[in-house]
């Protein structure tokens, strides 16, 4: 088991895990929403909380509004710096191109994961190190397996 940390907070109710062994907390909306196909809407959790300096909350979408209805979180993950202490809110998208989707109060809309976060120091330099990726990137590596490749180019 990991270590725990103190979060003070004031909210209607506080993010809770469903589980043992889960990374996220459960946040809820505090107000009633409909979500248009397309649309997207600030939705409000009633949450503040005080995070430790050198922990970071990252706001990021549930998994099952995501499959069933295709509900996401627009800017995941949202970011909780340590020193905001405002109202947490959800940039919710209803990503379903015919069917509106309702939130009602108290409705599980989103998971908070709070974690320890390094501070960078940046380190100006002439040449970076060599990698084994270099500047490779935007799907460099492919998207399907090995075996996958070999079975569909054989």
């Amino acid at each position: 088991m990991t270590d725990s940390v103190d979060v003070p907070i004031i909210a209607p109710a506080a993010p809770s895990y469903a589980l043992p062994g889960d990374a996220g907390a459960d946040l809820v909306a505090a107000e009633a929403v409909r979500l248009l196909p397309g649309q997207r809407a600030l939705v409000g959790t009633g949450v503040r909380l005080a995070l430790p300096d050198g922990y970071v909350g990252f706001v990021v979408p549930r998994s099952g509004l995501a499959a069933r209805h295709g509900i996401t979180v627009v800017n995941a993950p949202g970011t909780v710096d340590a020193g905001y202490r405002g109202e947490i809110k959800v940039s919710l998208l209803n990503t379903d191109a015919e069917q509106p989707y309702d939130i009602t109060e108290g409705d599980r809309i989103a998971q908070l994961v709070v974690m320890p976060v390094a501070r960078a120091r940046f380190v100006p330099v002439e040449e970076l190190p060599g990698s084994d990726r270099g500047a490779s990137g935007f799907g460099s590596t492919g998207y399907a397996s090995t075996a996958h490749d070999e079975r569909t180019h054989a």
